[in-house]
């Protein structure tokens, strides 16, 4: 197979692994991030994708997580501070 060819994977491979990929992280979604309710999806997901690839999304998403999080700080900070001017 492609994923063990060294090949690039084809376009069906990564339509798979992409899809496999929104499974398990809609799994985490609806679970309040319990990756243990989603373990299904998580052997799918690192089937269909190559090793590279499930670090590349895991530390991608870990990321988005960080930024959201930040971002709801920052604003929360903003919006005490602004209060405090008052």
């Amino acid at each position: 197979s492609a994923m063990s060819s060294g090949l690039p994977p084809s376009a069906a491979s990564r339509k798979a692994c992409y899809q496999a990929r929104d499974a398990f992280y809609d799994c985490k979604c609806r679970n309040a991030d319990n990756e243990e309710k989603c373990l299904a999806e998580r052997k799918a997901f690192e089937a269909a994708c190559l090793p590279s690839w499930v670090a590349h999304f895991d530390k991608r998403r870990l990321y988005e997580e960080f930024k959201r999080g930040m971002e709801r700080q920052g604003y929360q900070k903003l919006k005490e501070e602004s209060e405090e001017a008052r």
